[in-house]
């Protein structure tokens, strides 16, 4: 209480000493400064503590895009917002599909297949120089023997010693050929080992590597009744497919596999080369009913493959998506889609990352709480 008292006189006494200082001409001037300077003092004390606790304005948080309906997760995206991000859906139906059998491809080194060939083709020319000679000293050898008694021993016995010996030369490079033809079917079977001999057009655009042999390989178990004429691999890293022409059964395996063996040609220019292993698609005599999924319709999250279909207007969920599924002309045959089901082709990606982003703005939301 004397404290208050003493404070309350002080002020008193300071506010009778201002008013009489304001009577003066220097004291009005110099009430006027410590006016400024008190109100410059007020606003550098009160103006932090009052922005402290003046009242924090609501913030606004975007629409949330995602929620949870039926115990899925439901993404909405306008019209607008659809194109934006690049999302584009198409309705497809259940039907029939062909089945792909998948299986693995191996490019070929040639050099035997180049080998072999240019042996031929020498051999051949042996055994014409061989036929030649031996036509010659067969010539020489009869006309001797004709002349009787004017030939003498030493001519006849030489003549003969030559045709025999020519002809021993023409049945050796008949048995050279044989083999090597031989070899060449043995080795590659009777469709290139005949184009082999015959120097065909198929094995010159393989020696000029304007193609190249492709063996393809079922998975042990594997068979088809009848090899496609046309089959696919995929080139990495694009995984793109290039067409394969069908050549002959494989009169080998690839001992890595184990499986029934094909011959197919890839051109040059597709990007493979010799030594390259690749995954193989072969179209089967086989076929299975469903939605057939193009692969750019998935995406791939927690180790699971996953599409989006739409589940109302401008409304998608995510739907699993099993890898061991049938696959036909490169797309997921689905059976657990109903009879017809409007997917996302382009922007799955985008559509997750809406997903992912709603669900972190409910968990923030839920912390706020």
């Amino acid at each position: 209480m004397r404290q208050r008292a003493i404070l309350s006189a002080g002020l008193m006494l300071g506010g009778c000493a201002l008013g009489a200082l304001a009577l003066t001409e220097t004291g009005s001037s110099l009430l006027g400064r410590a006016g400024l300077i008190v109100t410059d003092l007020r606003g550098r004390i009160s103006g932090p503590h009052a922005f402290a606790h003046s009242p924090t304005p609501t913030q606004s948080r975007p629409l949330a895009r995602t929620s949870v309906e039926g115990g899925r997760t439901v993404v909405r995206l306008s019209d607008a917002e659809q194109e934006r991000i690049g999302v584009e859906t198409v309705r497809l139906v259940r039907q029939p599909h062909p089945i792909e059998l998948q299986a693995y491809g191996t490019i070929l080194d040639l050099a035997r297949v180049t080998e072999l060939t240019n042996s031929y083709a020498s051999a051949k020319a042996q055994l014409q120089t061989a036929e030649a000679k031996a036509e010659v000293s067969r010539s020489a050898y009869a006309r001797a023997r004709n002349l009787g008694q004017y030939a003498t021993q030493v001519q006849l016995e030489t003549a003969e010693g030559t045709f025999r010996t020519d002809e021993a030369a023409l049945a050796a490079a008949q048995s050279q050929l044989r083999t090597l033809a031989a070899t060449a079917q043995q080795e590659w079977g009777p469709v290139i080992g005949r184009a082999i001999i015959e120097r065909a057009p198929r094995i010159t655009r393989l020696i000029e590597r304007a193609d190249f042999l492709v063996q393809v390989t079922l998975p042990p178990g594997g068979a088809l009744k009848t090899p496609p004429e046309t089959a696919f691999v995929e080139v990495p890293p694009q995984s793109q497919r290039i067409a394969l022409r069908y050549v002959s059964s494989a009169t080998r395996t690839d001992q890595r596999i184990q499986g029934v063996s094909y011959f197919y040609t890839v051109a040059g220019d597709s990007g493979l080369l010799p030594g390259m292993s690749v995954m193989a698609f072969l179209t089967s005599d086989r076929a299975t009913t469903g939605i057939a999924v193009p692969e750019s319709a998935v995406v791939h999250w927690q180790g699971n493959a996953w599409i989006y279909r739409s589940v109302g207007d401008d409304a998608f969920a995510r739907h699993p998506l099993r890898l061991d599924v049938p696959i036909s002309a490169d797309a997921f045959v689905v059976d657990d889609l109903g009879p017809e089901a409007e997917l996302v082709v382009t922007g799955p990606q985008a559509l997750l990352s809406e997903e992912m982003r709603g669900q972190g703005q409910t968990a923030a939301d839920a912390d706020d709480d």
